[in-house]
């Protein structure tokens, strides 16, 4: 049975064979994907498709966390334990949370769009940091140029909602659909394997600001109609601080990390700063993250913490938890 792939497809093929950087492969890759007959004929070509996605998405994931030095740009490197976007539709409170959160001063105030341009801020939890981007306002007909490629890339993101305003929750599920629209689903939980490689899905967490506006209690209950199980929901008010320090905890636990401190042979355990890592990660991912060559030449591990005795050699494969003490043995 033929493919009998369209005009259309082979136009995209045509672009993506023309594209020079990692990036404008995986647009085209993406759009071939959308354009490709799904019939059983096109099996083959469609696991090839979802394998050169998934390689290229590896790629530009690698060029953004090492950046080349060029002109203005608004890739901001991913610092800390992960990278977090505050999104929102205008006058949503977002650089008030960000100056709360941080140390960061974005100007503030209370008329739209004082947001012009992403702003980074550090915030701390506990041993660790966080970093928190301010965004430009999002709405049904404007969405900055550079924002969806920041959306793919982040770790996860904040969708910021003003319950000072009977538009904010539908100024919310505007943000939603417009980023659906290139392909970005803002969700609280991605898919283990999504069926379509060409949609990006973003850990998400909705934070309800401005919670003691006149009106607030009425637009919450709309706000939770709207968007039901669909995203975890923190209520907080900004200017005050009423509920701060929840949506700090729940930024931190949207990451899904552990904390692993290491030590050397016969030295105390460095206990001030530790390494961040994917909950469910292995000794010998964690190695990576303290030096690339680790992992290969990493022969074995005691290890202080949960499930093991003080001291305890581990292999390459022992899966870490939160708070553990490694001390690395190289071969």
């Amino acid at each position: 049975m033929a493919v009998n792939l369209t005009p259309q497809y082979l136009e995209a093929e045509a672009e993506y064979k023309k594209a020079k950087s990692a990036e404008e492969k995986l647009e085209c890759l993406r759009k071939m994907w959308t354009l490709v007959p799904k019939h059983k004929a096109s099996e083959k070509l469609q696991a090839e498709l979802k394998t050169k996605i998934s390689e290229l998405k590896a790629e530009v994931e690698k060029e953004r966390r090492s950046p080349k030095k060029t002109g203005v740009s608004y890739r901001i490197p991913r610092q800390g334990a992960g990278q977090v976007l505050l999104l929102g539709g205008p006058n949503a409170g977002k650089s008030r949370i960000l100056s709360r959160l941080t140390r960061a001063n974005p100007e503030v105030a209370p008329y739209p769009f004082t947001t012009r341009e992403p702003m980074a801020g550090m915030m701390d939890w506990e041993d660790v940091r966080v970093q928190l981007v301010d965004t430009p306002p999002i709405t049904a007909e404007h969405l900055e140029s550079y924002l969806s490629g920041m959306v793919r890339s982040a770790d996860a993101c904040v969708l910021v909602v003003d319950l000072g305003d009977d538009d904010g929750p539908f100024a919310a599920e505007a943000v939603v659909q417009r980023l659906e629209q290139v392909k970005t689903r803002l969700i609280g939980q991605p898919p283990a394997d999504p069926e379509d490689p060409t949609i990006e899905y973003i850990k998400t967490l909705l934070a309800a600001n401005k919670s003691l506006a006149e009106g607030a209690s009425a637009r919450l209950d709309i706000l939770r109609e709207l968007f039901a199980d669909r995203f975890p929901l923190i209520t907080l008010d900004a200017e005050s601080g009423q509920g701060l320090e929840d949506l700090r905890n729940a930024i931190y636990q949207l990451l899904g990390v552990i904390r692993v401190y290491t030590k050397k042979p016969g030295k105390p355990a460095d206990m001030t700063s530790p390494y961040t890592c994917p909950v469910g990660s292995t000794l010998a991912q964690m190695a990576e993250l303290v030096h690339r060559d680790f992992a290969d030449k990493l022969k074995s591990a005691r290890i202080w913490g949960t499930g093991v005795h003080d001291g305890q050699s581990v292999t390459r494969d022992h899966v870490l938890h939160d708070k553990d003490i490694v001390e690395l043995h190289l071969g």
